[in-house]
């Protein structure tokens, strides 16, 4: 993977370089901005993803907040499992064993490596929801990551929610829009029916560890690329530009969850 990354660079990334890049993009000092990542298509980067964290927090200032999801997704029942499944008679073992949720410790799952590095950050904050959970640095971090609910962790009570009160701004490095949270809570906006799950985790509850149900939202992210294209050529409110030998965008999390509630309920009615 690294001598791909290698073969797609004309020269290494660095702090300085991204840090300008993102500057250029659009992205303004000061901003509250959610990021989603891949680190390997950006390319070679000198420092690898501790050095794509502290471009992201030089573009930002330190009057920026910046955040990440970092979940955990391996901590819900197994009998959802499917990627891969495990036996059925594994299934009490796992919820018998599997440590409680722990913002401090518990790592991210499938979230990539600047997200896991940006996790163990000095001063970063990181939201309750077992599965679900952000993490923000910076004057509004603490803002956005309280409070996170147990149901409907994508919604309404979520960090999602914050940063769109926030005014927020969302980036995608390396990734596509079905990477793209932010488009859940438009799905909990969106004016269709929905059908919701009860999931289960390990969770600390008045310092004991207990296997806890609460309810979830079930999504759909296969629209999540085609609601971004449309976002993009509809209303122009996505910026693309190169960060690293990647492709980074740029866009308004109100303006993106606003149309997407609006172009998932639309959908919807067809």
């Amino acid at each position: 993977m690294e001598a791909d990354a290698v073969a797609r660079s004309h020269r290494p990334g660095t702090v300085d370089g991204i840090a300008r890049q993102l500057r250029e993009l659009g992205l303004p000092e000061g901003a509250t901005v959610v990021v989603h990542s891949s680190l390997s298509r950006l390319g070679w980067v000198a420092g690898g993803a501790h050095a794509v964290v502290l471009a992201l927090l030089q573009a930002i200032g330190p009057d920026g907040t910046l955040v990440m999801p970092t979940h955990s997704r391996n901590l819900t029942d197994p009998a959802d499992w499917g990627n891969p499944p495990v036996p059925q008679d594994w299934w009490e073992v796992i919820r018998a064993e599997t440590p409680a949720y722990d913002p401090q410790v518990t790592p991210t799952g499938f979230m990539g490596a600047i997200v896991e590095c940006f996790r163990s950050f000095p001063g970063v904050l990181r939201s309750a929801h077992p599965t679900v959970s952000f993490a923000a640095l910076g004057p509004l971090a603490r803002q956005i990551t309280d409070g996170h609910q147990l149901d409907d962790g994508l919604g309404e009570g979520s960090p999602l929610a914050r940063l769109y009160e926030a005014d927020a701004w969302v980036l995608l490095l390396g990734v596509g829009h079905d990477n793209n949270t932010s488009l859940h809570l438009a799905e909990y906006r969106a004016e269709v029916p929905k059908e919701y799950l009860r999931q289960g985790s390990p969770m600390l509850v008045e310092g004991e560890r207990r296997w806890v149900t609460y309810r979830e939202l079930s999504d759909d992210t296969s629209l999540f690329d085609a609601l971004g294209k449309d976002f993009a050529e509809i209303t122009g409110g996505e910026r693309t530009g190169p960060v690293g030998a990647g492709t980074a965008r740029l866009m308004r999390q109100r303006e993106l969850v606003d149309f997407g509630a609006r172009w998932l309920t639309q959908r919807g009615a067809n």
